[in-house]
C-alpha cells in the first residue's frame, strides 16, 4: 500500500491530529490497573497510544526535517551547549506539555517517556546539538519530580521501585518489582530451562511487562543477553537504513521508528530491573497484546520500506 515513505510528508499534520485523538479517547474510558490507556467496548480492547506513537514518529519526523536549519543554527551560547531560541523552543515545550498531560491525565508514565524521548532523540539527529539534549533531560526531570510528588498512582510506583521489599518487611508480601527481583537471582547464569519458572507468582503482569522476568528466569543471564542482542540488532538495522536515505524526512523517520523499539525495550527492562520506576508498557514482540504485537510489526514494516528505498537510491534507480 505504501510505495514510497515521503507519501507520508503531506500527511504528517493528520498524523498528529490522530495521534491526539487516539491519545485523549482513554480519558472517557475508566481506568485498567489504574491507569487510563485502554478502550474497552464490549469484548473488544486496544491500546490506541501504541497506534500514536507511530504517527507522532511521522509528525515529528516531518516537522524536524522541514525546520531542522532555525534549530540547528540559532540560539544563544551558555557555557558549551548551544541552546535554541525562545520561538524555536516553543515546540518543544508543546511536546513535553503533552507529554506531562499524558502522565497526569491517563497515569500511563511508560507513554509519556515515550513520546519526550522520541522527540527529544530526534531533535538531536536532526540538529546535532547537545543543547537539546540539555533541555530534554531539564524538562523530563522536572516533569517527572512533580507528577512523581502530585500523582497517587506514579508516586506509588516510584516508591515500590525505591523501597522494592519495603512490603515483604511489612508483612504484606512481595510485590510485582521484589518478585521480578527474585527471579532473576533464580535463573543465575544458564536459567532453570523452559517452562520451569515461576512467573505465575509475579501476578497477571506475568505476560505483559514482567514477561521479561520469566525470560530472566528460564533463560537466564545468558539467554536474556542473547534477547537484547535480538532487541540491538534490529535496531541497528533501523538505524542503519536512516543512514542510506538521503531525504531528511525519511533518515528521521527510519531513526524514530528505529528509536520506539529501543526506548520501549530500555523503559521496560529499566522498569523491571529496578533501573527506572515501574512503566506498564508491553514488550515488543515478546508481551501478550494485541495492540503492542500489530503497531511493532507495522514498525518493522516500514523499516523495510525504507530500507527497499534507500537501496533503490544506491542503485540509481528513485531520485535522491
Amino acid at each position: 500500500m505504501l510505495r514510497d515513505h515521503r507519501w507520508l510528508q503531506r500527511y504528517s499534520y493528520v498524523c498528529v491530529v490522530a495521534a491526539l485523538a487516539l491519545l485523549t479517547l482513554p480519558i472517557l474510558f475508566p481506568p485498567v490497573n489504574g491507569a487510563r490507556i485502554w478502550i474497552r467496548l464490549g469484548g473488544f480492547s486496544f491500546q490506541p497510544g501504541e497506534f500514536a506513537k507511530v504517527l507522532l514518529a511521522v509528525f515529528f519526523a516531518a516537522y524536524l526535517a522541514a525546520g531542522r536549519s532555525a534549530l540547528a543554527y540559532t540560539g544563544r551560547q551558555v557555557w558549551r551547549l548551544q541552546l535554541p531560541t525562545g520561538r524555536v523552543l516553543g515546540p518543544v515545550v508543546a511536546i513535553w506539555l503533552l507529554s506531562v498531560g499524558v502522565l497526569v491525565l491517563e497515569r500511563d508514565l511508560g507513554t509519556s517517556l515515550l513520546f519526550f524521548g522520541l522527540f527529544v532523540v530526534l531533535l538531536y539527529v536532526a540538529t546535532g546539538r547537545t543543547g537539546w539534549i540539555a533541555v530534554g533531560l531539564l524538562l523530563a526531570a522536572a516533569g517527572a519530580v512533580a507528577v512523581g510528588w502530585l500523582e497517587p498512582h506514579v508516586h506509588s510506583r516510584v516508591e515500590e521501585w525505591l523501597h522494592p521489599f519495603a512490603s515483604i518487611e511489612e508483612g504484606r508480601g512481595p510485590g510485582q518489582v521484589a518478585q521480578s527481583l527474585f527471579s532473576f537471582a533464580a535463573g543465575g547464569v544458564l536459567g532453570t530451562g523452559l517452562g520451569l519458572g515461576h512467573s505465575i507468582l509475579v501476578g497477571f503482569a506475568a505476560k505483559s511487562d514482567f514477561i521479561l522476568a520469566t525470560a530472566g528466569e528460564e533463560l537466564g543471564l545468558a539467554g536474556l543477553s542473547a534477547v537484547f542482542l535480538l532487541y540491538a540488532l534490529l535496531v541497528e538495522r533501523g538505524y542503519r537504513a536512516g543512514l542510506a536515505l538521503r531525504d531528511p524526512f525519511g533518515r528521521l523517520l527510519a531513526v524514530g521508528l528505529a528509536s520506539i523499539v529501543a526506548l520501549q525495550v530500555f523503559v521496560i527492562a529499566g522498569g523491571v530491573t529496578g533501573l527506572i520506576p515501574l512503566t506498564g508498557m508491553a514488550m515488543p514482540f515478546l508481551a501478550q497484546g494485541g495492540s503492542s504485537v500489530v503497531t511493532n510489526w507495522a514498525i518493522v514494516a516500514l523499516l523495510i520500506r525504507v530500507s527497499h528505498v534507500a537501496r533503490r537510491q544506491y542503485d540509481g534507480k528513485v531520485a535522491p
